[in-house]
C-alpha cells in the first residue's frame, strides 16, 4: 500500500493520536512545570522531566483523564444497544431491526474468523468492543488510584507527615473527588452529542443526520 493510500485510508485515526501525543507532551512539559513551582514554593530542589514521569502528579494527572473517557465509551457503546433517543443521530430507530442487530454470518466473505469459529470465541467477539473498553477503564482506574495515593503521600512526607495507607485513602475524598469531577464532564458531553444531534446538523460528518433529515428521524 502507498503511502498516500495509507494516509487516506487512516486519516481520522492517525489525526486524532497525533493531537493525543501533541496533548500529552503539552501536559507532560506544562505538569513538569506546575510540580517543580510547587516544590519550590515548599524550598525543595526541582527534579528532572525523567524523574517527573514517575511521579505520582504526572500518573494521576494522565489516567484520571483516561479512566473517564474508557468508562464513557464503554457505557455509550452498551447503552445504545437497548436504549433510544428519539430524533438522534447517534441512537438506532425506535421501531424495526438494524444491521447491527443481525445474528453474525460464518459464511459472509470477509469475516472474522471468530465469527468462522463460533462458540465461546464468537460469544466474546460479539462483545469485545465493550469488553476492551471496560478492561481499559479498569486498568486506568487503578493506575489512578496509584498516582493519586503516590502524589498524596509525597505531599505529606514533605509536610513531615506520616503516608497514607491504600484503605484509608479509598475512603478520602481527593480521589474520589478527582474521579467524579473527570466523569461527571465526560457524560455531559454524550448527553450533548445525543441531544444536540436532533436539532442540528454538520453535513458530511457520520455524527450527523443529513441536513435535510426531520427533527423527529432518529439515526440508526
Amino acid at each position: 500500500m502507498s503511502i498516500k493510500r495509507f494516509l487516506k485510508s487512516n486519516g481520522l485515526s492517525l489525526v486524532f493520536i497525533s493531537l493525543f501525543f501533541l496533548s500529552w507532551i503539552g501536559q507532560w512539559l506544562t505538569g513538569h512545570h506546575t510540580y517543580n513551582k510547587n516544590r519550590e514554593e515548599d524550598g525543595l530542589p526541582a527534579i528532572p522531566l525523567t524523574q517527573y514521569t514517575f511521579s505520582g502528579h504526572f500518573i494521576q494527572a494522565t489516567f484520571e483523564n483516561w479512566e473517564s473517557e474508557f468508562l464513557q465509551m464503554a457505557l455509550f457503546v452498551w447503552l445504545t444497544i437497548f436504549l433510544r433517543q428519539k430524533g438522534s443521530s447517534e441512537s438506532k430507530k425506535l421501531e424495526g431491526g438494524e444491521e447491527v442487530d443481525r445474528e453474525p454470518d460464518p459464511c459472509r466473505e470477509g469475516a472474522p474468523a471468530p465469527v468462522k469459529k463460533g462458540g465461546w470465541q464468537l460469544w466474546l467477539y460479539q462483545r469485545s468492543l465493550t469488553i476492551v473498553l471496560l478492561v481499559l477503564f479498569l486498568l486506568s482506574f487503578m493506575l489512578h488510584l496509584y498516582g493519586s495515593l503516590k502524589d498524596e503521600n509525597e505531599e505529606l512526607l514533605r509536610k513531615g507527615q506520616q503516608a497514607e495507607s491504600l484503605p484509608d485513602y479509598l475512603a478520602d475524598t481527593r480521589f474520589w473527588f478527582e474521579s467524579f469531577q473527570n466523569w461527571q464532564s465526560e457524560f455531559l458531553s454524550v448527553f450533548s452529542i445525543i441531544v444536540l444531534s436532533v436539532f442540528l446538523r454538520q453535513k458530511g460528518s457520520p455524527q450527523s443526520k443529513p441536513v435535510d433529515a426531520s427533527h423527529e428521524e432518529t439515526g440508526g
